[in-house]
């Protein structure tokens, strides 16, 4: 059963912060949670870009937890007082913890791709096809090779996949070549399949065929039209709703150090979905 809460001066604060933050499903989930435990904490999206400001903050007043999202995933790093190796090898940080004014950063978003993908199948040996070599390629490209995976890296400019493939071992190749590839796993890191790219697919339906999981990190639309093609090939697909929540449960304990109630937050996350539709 749900417990009821009340904000006082003990209330713990957790945010995001981020420009824009005004979509943001994660005050969604994280509030969800803190209600369900009856925790006595409160969860707010502060719409900034300031990642200096926004430390200082975090230590002046007390902030427990942020969530870091674009484009402040970087240059939160030079304000961290521990960063952990998957920042430092990931080159982004997109959680905060506050221990005693010490800034602990962390990435969870490998954890939630490859959460996501370990629930379908087995990772070891398998071949992944990444689209994509931006902070979210880069995350989920570290999780996949960490995990035993084979990862080739296609993306529009070829020397920032080389860039990506030198520092992770991946092999690089232009992002049209992925029409002849062929892999276990297809997944797009790029933004073709949401806002004005909506009616778009990195791939064509043919080339879509020659993969036996195809995962799309856009969740707005739930299905986009890389995803359509998938389904309709038979194909196991994972939308980006999946990979959003699993990001966020190891957030939630990471701050708390209690297990999150994924499934509580997963109805939360879902509802806010339906009701934007």
């Amino acid at each position: 059963m749900t417990k009821s809460r009340t904000i006082n001066a003990q209330t713990e604060l957790y945010g995001i912060i981020g420009k824009p933050v005004g979509h943001s499903l994660s005050p969604v989930m994280h509030n969800a949670a803190f209600e369900h435990l009856g925790m006595n904490a409160v969860y707010l999206a502060f719409e900034t870009d300031d990642t200096d400001a926004a430390s200082r903050a975090m230590r002046c007043l007390g902030i427990r937890g942020y969530s870091v999202t674009i484009p402040n995933k970087e240059s939160i790093i030079r304000y961290l007082d521990e960063p952990d190796d998957t920042v430092i090898k990931i080159g982004a940080c997109n959680t905060v913890r506050n221990r005693d004014g010490r800034l602990q950063g962390t990435n969870t978003d490998w954890i939630g791709a490859i959460k996501a993908l370990e629930r379908i199948t087995s990772l070891a040996g398998k071949r992944a096809v990444v689209l994509g070599a931006g902070g979210s390629a880069r995350a989920i490209i570290y999780g996949l090779i960490r995990s035993g995976v084979h990862v080739t890296v296609c993306n529009r400019t070829i020397e920032k996949a080389q860039r990506l493939s030198e520092e992770f071992g991946c092999t690089p190749l232009a992002l049209e070549e992925a029409e002849r590839l062929s892999g276990h796993i297809l997944i797009n890191t790029t933004s073709v399949g949401m806002g004005k790219l909506q009616d778009d697919s990195p791939l064509s339906k043919k080339g879509v065929e020659n993969y036996d999981i195809v995962m799309d990190i856009v969740y707005a639309p739930l299905e986009t039209k890389l995803l359509g093609y998938a389904s309709s090939l038979g194909k196991k697909v994972v939308n980006g709703l999946e990979m959003l929540l699993l990001q966020a449960t190891a957030q939630f304990e990471f701050w708390t150090g209690q297990p999150a109630p994924e499934q509580v937050m997963k109805k939360a996350l879902e509802d806010a979905v339906r009701q934007s539709n």
